[in-house]
Formats: C-alpha cells, structure tokens, sequence
C-alpha cells in the first residue's frame, strides 16, 4: 500500500509555538491555501467554504480584536493574563486564516434541493473540515506549522466590522500559521477496539 497521503497526514500537528521566519512570500502561501480550498470536496460542488488570508497588520490586529473581546469574558486579571499570554502566540505567527461558511449558498440548495435540505448546513460543515484540514496538510508539507482556533462566535461581529465581512458570511475556525519555533508533542490515541469496527 502507498503511504505518502499517509505520511503527510502524520506530519500535520499542532503547533503552538510559531514565528515569522518563513521564506514564503504572503503571495505563495496564499495562492496554496486558495488552491487547496479549491479543490477540497463540497456537496453537490456547492463550493460554500470562504476564507480570509490576514498577514501583517491585519492578522495581528485579528488577535488584538480576540484579546479585547475575551477581557469582558475571563473571570479575573490573572486568568486574562494566562489567556493573553496564549492569543499572544497566536499574533506572534506569520498568518491567520479566517474560515466561513457562506450561508446564502446554503439556504440556497435548501430551497433548490428539498429533499435534502436538513442535510446541507451539516455538509457545509463537512466541507469546512476537508478545507481546514487540506490546508493545514499543505502548509505542514511545505514546513509550516498551524493550529485551529474557534473563537467564533464571541469574536463575529468584530470580526465582521474589522475586515468588512459579507453578511452571508459565518465564521467557522481560525487557522493561524507560522515557521515552527518547537515542536508537536507525542500524538495520544484511542483503543482501537473503542473506534473501529472490520466486518468481512
């Protein structure tokens, strides 16, 4: 059997611990994360998954919206502080990207496709995380590091002012991305006999 997909996907992990020593330029890692929203699988090729590529300013003003926003959230001033010090990392890396979810070509193959209209908002789920996971994949292989966040939906609506987001518009995950300063620790996994099942 051929393992080399295998092999990537072994080499996708979190990494928290991000800089901004790259020697991609903002235009490369954009065009390979556009392409491989692209080609990752949506129902009905509805193609619903949307994303903002923030860098420079605009990426690090994205984590100062989340700062800002979780101050009102967090209990006291020294859980704030813990809390800053992890959305720090996150503006310390190269990128972000914003994922979303446009919700006008959802409720469109709802109406269009009636008798599979419960189903399209969790499609467009599913399509989120071949997208996500696609991306992070590419990134990984070309030794970019990145992690998920879901800030969302605490962040929305700022989000939304900030970068001039289009209303359809439902923000799924942020992905920020950056030259790996230290490493995924060991990956932890279930039983097998708890996950899986083989039926001959």
């Amino acid at each position: 059997m051929k393992e080399q997909f295998l092999d990537l996907s072994k080499n996708r992990r979190s990494i928290y611990a991000l800089g901004r020593n790259l020697n991609q330029t903002p235009d490369e890692i954009a065009d390979l994360i556009k392409e491989n929203i692209k080609w990752a699988p949506t129902a009905f090729n509805n193609q619903t998954t949307r994303a903002v590529i923030l860098f420079g300013d605009s990426h690090e003003k994205l984590w100062d919206i989340v700062a800002d926003r979780l101050k009102t959230e967090v209990p006291s001033e020294e859980a704030y502080q813990k809390t800053l010090q992890k959305l720090n990392g996150f503006k310390n890396a190269f990128g972000t990207v914003l994922f979303y979810t446009d919700m006008n070509i959802v409720h469109e193959f709802e109406n269009n496709f009636t008798l599979y209209a419960d189903n399209f908002a969790d499609w467009a789920e599913q399509a989120q995380g071949n997208a996500q996971y696609s991306v992070w994949t590419s990134l990984a292989e070309n030794g970019i590091g990145a992690n998920v966040q879901h800030y969302n939906p605490l962040i929305d609506d700022l989000v939304k002012e900030a970068f001039n987001i289009p209303d359809g518009w439902r923000l799924r995950a942020q992905l920020d991305f950056g030259s790996i300063e230290a490493g995924a620790g060991e990956k932890e996994f279930m039983n097998d006999a708890d996950r899986f099942k083989v039926l001959k």
